[in-house]
């Protein structure tokens, strides 16, 4: 029996090696980012105003190319596939399938999300996650938050969620999202929704699986993956297969990179929805549709009730599977297991709860070896929670600086007057990698300085990690020949202060007084 055995997952983490296929516990992590609206990598626009180019309004009908997002969502190494929940209330105007915040525009102090969420627990393998959004029952108030904090001005405190007295009563729902592995690729989930208000309510979830969209956007449309209805009969759960052999594996890597067939099982009371992970043109531009399913079809028929907008075929390369709890009562909750995995299971959600707590069990285990000795047990809960932030945080960078500047489609090029806005001399950048970004809503890329600071707080739980990390933006993927580090996508050329070289030294003195050992090797990978 194994004494520790998260502690021993992350002894043997192998710092990663891109010559050499991926490490199996950190195949699946929580790299999805909450807003992929909004950013410098889905920028087009002719001025760089990547906020208005792409508004929270857009993310709903418009298939990202670089990033994925969504609440408590997770991915495979690389984001071929993606797994998040979503929810509705039954009043509000949208799906709620990603955070919403104001632009810099919008807000009296700046860019700001509007939501209530904690990242609660979670282990550096990912072998235990666990995270909480807490769900307003009423009409999320969107054009309420916009107005009040343009209304205000910089002097004035910003205008927050409980503000708008959405959250009285307590007439909200605390959901609880838990992932457990079984192993390296056999995820057990777990979505908990608690009527904390004193009325009967009802609630909308919809587990989502889908693929990022990397067939769409060249001259010529590449062969898609596909997820479809994997039903046998009379079986107790219902299964969507999702299976990327058909297409064309990542490029900037020395191996294939394939996921292979994949299960999602879920318990048999929901309704599977299809349709594509594409762009509603029609809807954005009044332009023609590739397909007559496109990303906002769950959105529709549900809440447009368009029940022509999900694909009757059960296929596609966005899927969905709708529970509704038509009156939860007060204090009680709605509960939805689910299992993703690259097995087939004949009985697979029987012991999802154990598997959970099992790896529950053992993330306890692990953080009580990594707490200060003289820890009270309200410390202990604030470090703990505190390193789940750091760990929900990593996301995945997907960045071709110069396929960027001159766009995936020749006949469709960038304006060109965006060829000299930002990161032009940047165009040797390529990154697939994951990173400790500052987070995952305002911040949803990399920061050279506050990801030097992460390593610090990354080396009490995951050293291997921390010390990857300051080495990534040396090398020549992202270092520029000129030695400069890139700053931060806005712009990479602004000027940091070298603290990449503090906290090596930093990470140096903490590994010789922690174990006694001097990693000269490293110490010199990141001074040569």
């Amino acid at each position: 029996m194994h004494m520790n055995p998260e502690a021993e997952r992350v002894n043997t983490l192998l710092r990663e090696d891109i010559s050499k296929n991926v490490e199996p516990w950190i195949k699946w992590g929580p790299y999805v980012s909450e807003r992929g609206w909004g950013t410098v990598r889905e920028d087009y626009s002719a001025n760089g105003d990547a906020w208005n180019y792409f508004p929270h309004d857009a993310a709903r009908k418009r298939a990202y190319r670089r990033c994925e997002d969504g609440i408590a969502g997770i991915s495979d190494r690389y984001q071929i596939l993606l797994f998040a929940p979503a929810f509705w209330n039954g009043s509000d105007p949208i799906l709620k399938e990603r955070l919403f915040g104001l632009s810099p525009m919008q807000g009296n102090h700046g860019e700001d999300v509007k939501e209530c969420y904690y990242y609660l627990d979670g282990t550096p393998s990912h072998s235990y996650l666990k995270y909480l959004y807490k769900y307003p029952q009423k009409p999320y108030p969107y054009d309420q938050l916009v107005q009040e904090n343009q209304r205000r001005g910089p002097n004035d405190r910003e205008y927050e969620l409980i503000d708008t007295g959405i959250f009285d009563e307590d007439r909200y729902f605390d959901i609880f999202i838990e992932y457990g592995k079984d192993d390296p690729e056999d995820l057990c989930i777990q979505i908990e929704a608690i009527n904390r208000g004193p009325d009967p309510a009802p609630l909308h979830i919809l587990p989502h699986l889908w693929f990022r969209n990397r067939w769409a956007w060249g001259e010529q449309r590449k062969k898609e993956p596909t997820i479809t209805l994997d039903h046998p009969k009379n079986a107790p759960f219902i299964c969507l297969a999702a299976d990327d052999r058909n297409e064309t594996p990542p490029k900037m890597l020395f191996f294939e990179y394939r996921l292979g067939p994949t299960y999602l099982y879920a318990s048999p009371q929901g309704t599977p929805l299809f349709t594509n992970n594409e762009t509603n043109k029609e809807a954005l531009w009044n332009e023609p549709n590739e397909s007559p399913y496109v990303k906002d079809a769950f959105h529709r028929y549900l809440i447009q009730k368009e029940t022509h907008a999900v694909n009757p075929q059960k296929k596609g390369t966005k899927a969905a599977i709708h529970y509704f709890f038509p009156s939860i009562e007060p204090g009680k909750s709605a509960v939805v297991q689910l299992r993703l995995t690259n097995k087939k299971k004949e009985n697979p959600l029987k012991d999802v709860k154990e598997i959970i707590e099992k790896r529950k069990v053992e993330a306890d285990l692990f953080y009580e070896n990594i707490y200060p000795a003289k820890a009270t047990e309200e410390e202990k809960a604030i470090q703990r929670q505190a390193f789940a932030g750091m760990i929900w945080n990593k996301q995945i960078y997907i960045y071709d600086v110069a396929l960027w500047l001159s766009g995936d489609n020749p006949k469709s090029p960038p304006p060109e007057s965006r060829q000299w806005i930002r990161n032009y001399h940047w165009r040797h950048i390529s990154s697939l990698r994951i990173l400790a970004m500052p987070d995952k809503w305002e911040y949803p890329w990399f920061a050279a300085w506050d990801l030097a600071f992460h390593t610090l707080s990354f080396s009490l739980i995951d050293l291997g990690f921390a010390k990857q990390q300051l080495w990534l933006l040396l090398f020549d993927q992202f270092q520029h020949p000129n030695g400069a580090i890139p700053a931060y996508e806005w712009e990479f050329s602004d000027v940091n202060p070298p603290v990449q070289a503090w906290a090596a030294l930093k990470l140096f003195e903490y590994e010789k007084k922690k174990f006694g050992r001097e990693d000269f090797s490293f110490f010199g990978e990141m001074l040569s």
